[in-house]
């Protein structure tokens, strides 16, 4: 009998991210939890950041490590610049310098009329949405040029396509934050270094445990695939936007929502 044929390579790159360092900021719960946990299960020795949660820091780590990841946890406040640069060199002291960066840290978004609002909290949004990863791909710049390699991938939202009302301080950070991303792809491009998003439907979370049934049930009844999203439904756009394979994407908003922005 003919000897087999060896199995012909694969032709796509995998999805191991075994030696890479990850930041993940706001991890210590909602979806940054899980977004730490896949790219730890995917190889990534990780730095799990939170400001003022630290058991669920712990519990994220837990969860990374009894996949068969590591990683670190480390307390910093992501809006504050001089703490921005602490936090990164702080990382690349015990885990290594990073490669995949992914801002994710949120305030509360609370849903009001314009008249509610005040310039303090648009001021608030936007110090979360685009000063911090801003001031964090800025720490993190000088290694990814260096080894022209780098992946960062911001957390945006699916209200800036479909224009939420009542939503306005939120909707308007995460339209700068989307132009920035943009932005930054062509900037960094020419580095080896890729700028996407992923951007989440309404995916309950701790943080909306009070929100209102009735916005819930309305919500709930438009999804196309006709369920509730969860925060592991990101673990497979993250992971492949972190990875080797995602090489030549680059400027681009993955939405995960159930299908709420086909039209």
């Amino acid at each position: 009998m003919a000897a087999r044929p060896s199995a012909a390579p694969s032709r796509f790159p995998d999805f191991s991210l075994e030696g890479r360092v990850a930041l993940v900021t706001g991890s210590s719960k909602g979806l940054g939890h899980s977004l730490a946990a896949a790219l730890g299960a995917a190889g990534a020795r990780v730095a799990v950041n939170y400001l003022s949660d630290e058991a669920g820091a712990q519990r994220t780590l837990a969860r990374i490590r009894a996949a068969g990841g590591d990683g670190a946890i480390f307390c910093a406040d992501v809006i504050d610049p001089a703490a921005v640069e602490d936090l990164v060199a702080r990382i690349t002291s015990a885990l290594g310098p990073i490669d995949i960066l992914v801002p994710n840290a949120t305030p509360d978004q609370p849903q009001k009329p314009i008249e509610e609002y005040d310039w303090e909290f648009y001021q608030s949004m936007l110090d979360f949405f685009v000063k911090s990863p801003f001031l964090l791909t800025r720490a993190c710049l000088p290694h990814m040029k260096e080894q022209r390699w780098g992946r960062i991938v911001n957390i945006g939202s699916e209200v800036f396509q479909r224009g939420v009302g009542n939503f306005s301080a939120y909707v308007a950070a995460k339209g700068g934050q989307n132009g920035w991303t943009r932005s930054m792809a062509s900037e960094l491009a020419p580095f080896g270094i890729t700028v996407n998003m992923i951007a989440p439907g309404w995916i309950p979370v701790e943080r909306h445990e009070k929100d209102p049934q009735e916005l819930k049930d309305g919500y709930r009844a438009l999804i196309p695939v006709d369920r509730w999203g969860v925060p592991d439904d990101l673990a497979g756009a993250l992971v492949f936007l972190a990875s080797e394979s995602s090489s030549f994407v680059t400027g681009q908003t993955l939405h995960v929502n159930g299908g709420m922005t086909v039209s």
